[in-house]
């Protein structure tokens, strides 16, 4: 993978123009959890070019945007500003580093693609072709949310030609607020995390190779949507269970997580690592704390998980419920006892019953694809560019 360095920003971009440049507008970072914008914006760059201009860094020095290549066709656009400046300041330093992005790059014509209202503060004198929200989460429950967001986000659904959804409860949720709003729920790379399948026999990460069987499994980020005292009341319970948590500790003291001998905290991994972690698990899990910030998300891992051909069990997370728990391919356990008795049930599946639900999650899966998915998005796109 090329990169450019962190001065890049002065220079051009080197690659063909083409029209309707995509210049994303992300809380997330494009190098943490690969996850839906990702997915998305990957299979975008195959169309148009895309810039994706994360939140401000704050490092000392005067105001640099860094730009390097992260994947064939997307630039990853990180703003360094200095430290003490006010929330206004910080978003005029943004707009002057983001129009120093549109002029040495000749952006012109373009997409805004919002992940976060927030970036209307920097954002809002642009002339856009189109404006697009993905409303991935309802980013206001989430902890540390900032005040203004309930209001930013009103504009940006008075502003975006096209709002997709994270999930159907959020689609529910926010179906009023827009009339052309759709619900875009997660999808699955599945020959990515069927791997997990063919290498269940092969070498085993290092950090996971001692831990003994059973291991429940789950890979995510480790924030306040995780349900620790569920986790360590069932750790509490089966002391001969052990619980493999991968995934980075965001935005909670990591001294709140339950240590005990059979929970296993393995920290960040890569995309591409994920099925090998996931080739030695048990039982892959979703334990959800059932809390304002999970009301309305909708975990990419279910289909991840599922293509991994592992049995899952979750708390009742709305778009786990329906259609996974629904339709038996997930089970549902809100309580410790609850939980127990369905990772038992799971631990006993056998031979032919494994291989019937594995049938049934295959036909599932193959309408579930990323590519099917983003095929979806980009037909919308182009309604919105013939209403235009």
């Amino acid at each position: 993978m090329n990169t450019r360095g962190a001065m890049a920003a002065r220079e051009p971009v080197l690659q063909e123009k083409r029209s309707l440049d995509v210049i994303c507008l992300s809380h997330l970072r494009w190098n943490f959890v690969f996850q839906r914008p990702q997915h998305l914006l990957t299979r975008c760059a195959s169309r148009r070019r895309v810039f994706f201009f994360e939140e401000p860094v704050i490092a000392d020095g005067p105001p640099r945007l860094a730009l390097d290549q992260a994947y064939p066709g997307v630039w990853v656009a990180v703003p360094h500003v200095p430290p003490g400046l006010s929330v206004t300041q910080t978003e005029d330093t943004q707009r002057t580093l983001l129009a120093g992005l549109f002029r040495t790059n000749a952006i012109e014509d373009f997409i805004l693609w919002y992940y976060t209202p927030m970036a209307l503060g920097f954002t809002s004198h642009l002339d856009a072709h189109t404006i697009v929200y993905d409303c991935m989460d309802e980013l206001s429950a989430f902890a540390h949310a900032p005040k203004a967001l309930r209001e930013r986000e009103k504009e940006l659904f008075r502003r975006a030609h096209v709002v997709f959804t994270g999930g159907h409860s959020l689609y529910e949720a926010k179906r009023s607020f827009h009339h052309n709003i759709h619900a875009i729920p997660s999808s699955v790379d599945v020959a990515h995390f069927a791997e997990a399948r063919r290498s269940a026999n092969g070498t085993e990460p290092a950090d996971q190779a001692g831990i003994p069987h059973p291991r429940l499994g789950f890979f995510g980020v480790m924030d306040e949507r995780l349900d620790v005292n569920l986790l360590a009341a069932v750790a509490r319970a089966r002391p001969d269970w052990h619980f493999v948590m991968v995934g980075p500790v965001v935005k909670i003291d990591p001294a709140t997580l339950p240590r005990m001998p059979n929970i296993h905290w393995l920290g960040m991994k890569k995309y591409d690592e994920l099925p090998r972690y996931l080739a030695g698990w048990d039982v892959a899990v979703l334990p959800f704390a059932r809390n304002e910030a999970t009301r309305f998300i909708s975990p990419t891992k279910t289909p991840e998980y599922l293509a991994a051909g592992k049995p899952v069990v979750s708390t009742s997370i709305r778009d786990v419920v329906r259609p996974y728990g629904e339709q038996g391919f997930v089970h549902i356990a809100d309580t410790a006892d609850h939980f127990i008795r369905a990772v038992e049930e799971c631990l006993a599946e056998e031979g032919q019953a494994r291989e019937q639900r594995i049938a049934r999650v295959d036909a599932l899966l193959s309408r579930m694809s990323w590519d099917s998915t983003y095929d979806h998005i980009e037909g919308l796109l182009q309604s919105c560019f013939s209403a235009r």
